[in-house]
């Protein structure tokens, strides 16, 4: 590599942001990745192991990305992030010397009887003290920036059509057409704020509405109460309490509210090391994995997702055939072919490809997960007793 490409590699390496500088918002379907700079850049819907909406994670130029931040008038931006006490509401502070800016990112916690393609991200930018110029931009590339979109502008928003999704975002500003999305610029003063709600529907006559205040605070009330509701079962009280709260909010974040399912993890195909080929698709359900995070929500009492993923774990024995063993992961429905492919198309965060989707390794035989389930059903069956269907499955599994 001569001096000119080590200096394009160098540039384009900096145009990802360190996987550090990214928190996580969520709806117990699906989670979206929120960087510093107040870019979307990872977001599957409706489910976990959705077709990403978002990936600049994977390729900042076809990606896609949902971007709000300070203009670049604004010299000197401090950056920082923070999550409302006990819950998993976002906010991203900008500190400059013309002013203290912020937005809130969270995704409202789905009914269980909702619609399993309808769901929502609020953001919601404010500025504390002084005045601030900020700038919107909305790109969305679906089906992993493999399909074209259409762009329909309306009084309060904007509607993105692909072949098989439709989002729609609501503002409380004029939006402006840009390529194939959408972007914004406005200035806020102390006091005020301004609202955007981008809405995967399954319904084609859905229109954008822009929230009011009273919707705004509602949504955001709701949320908040549901973590610190959950919370409340929290058996530690020493002195990392606030730690371990943080961390057993992240764990519930990763787990499929319908099925009870855990994934590994929300994304795909970060590198194990850059440059390196292991870039693997965790969106899925690793015994192992999922039987040390039980492990964990179990020692601090939140029995309810133990009893879920209990419940799938069944499923999963139970359809076994006799002569089968069981996998080491599942689709978080329980599907068990999970085809892997390779998107040649985007070149993977940091230009570290490839990028998969799926997971060949559905089809090894790995021992050790006989070993975890065990722990976990004995950890569970501390605190209830499992069904005797399940017992006579492990037994016939283990046999």
């Amino acid at each position: 590599m001569d001096s000119t490409q080590e200096a394009q590699a160098s540039q384009q390496a900096e145009n990802y942001l360190p996987i550090g500088d990214y928190a996580v918002i969520g709806d117990l379907h699906t989670v979206a990745l929120v960087g510093k700079n107040g870019s979307i850049d990872w977001c599957c819907l409706p489910r976990f192991d959705s077709p990403s909406v978002f990936g600049a994670l994977l390729d900042t130029n076809k990606g896609g990305f949902f971007r709000i931040h300070p203009s670049d008038s604004h010299a000197h931006i401090a950056r920082k992030q923070l999550y409302l006490p006990e819950t998993n509401v976002l906010v991203t502070r900008f500190l400059t010397v013309d002013g203290i800016g912020e937005i809130t990112d969270f995704m409202p916690i789905k009914q269980p009887d909702a619609n399993e393609e309808d769901h929502t991200i609020i953001r919601s930018v404010a500025v504390v003290s002084g005045s601030l110029s900020f700038e919107m931009l909305c790109h969305p590339a679906f089906n992993y920036a493999r399909d074209t979109s259409t762009v329909t502008l309306s009084e309060n928003g904007v509607s993105f059509h692909s072949q098989s999704s439709l989002l729609i975002l609501s503002s409380s500003v004029p939006l402006k057409e840009d390529d194939q999305g959408v972007h914004a610029t406005f200035t806020i003063h102390a006091g005020q704020s301004v609202h955007f709600a981008l809405e995967h529907v399954k319904a084609n006559d859905h229109e954008p509405h822009p929230l009011s205040e009273d919707q705004y605070q509602e949504l955001l009330q709701d949320t908040v109460h549901y973590w610190r509701n959950w919370l409340l079962q929290c058996r530690y009280q020493g002195r990392w309490r606030e730690m371990v709260q943080r961390s057993a909010l992240a764990l519930k974040m990763l787990t499929y509210a319908p099925t009870g399912a855990i994934v590994a993890a929300p994304t795909t195909s970060l590198p194990e090391d850059l440059g390196g080929d292991r870039n693997w698709d965790y969106r899925y359900t690793w015994l192992r994995d999922a039987s040390f995070s039980l492990y964990s929500l179990l020692l601090l009492g939140f029995t309810e997702e133990a009893e879920a993923f209990m419940k799938w774990l069944n499923e999963r024995c139970h359809e076994r055939g006799d002569n089968d063993s069981l996998q080491p992961m599942y689709g978080i429905d329980g599907k068990h072919e999970l085809q892997e492919l390779t998107l040649d198309h985007l070149e993977g965060y940091r230009k570290s490809s490839p990028v998969h989707i799926g997971n060949g390794a559905y089809n090894q035989v790995q021992l050790d997960v006989y070993g975890e389930i065990m722990d976990a059903i004995y950890l569970y069956n501390r605190q209830s007793a499992i069904s005797y269907q399940l017992w006579g499955d492990i037994i016939r599994l283990l046999s």
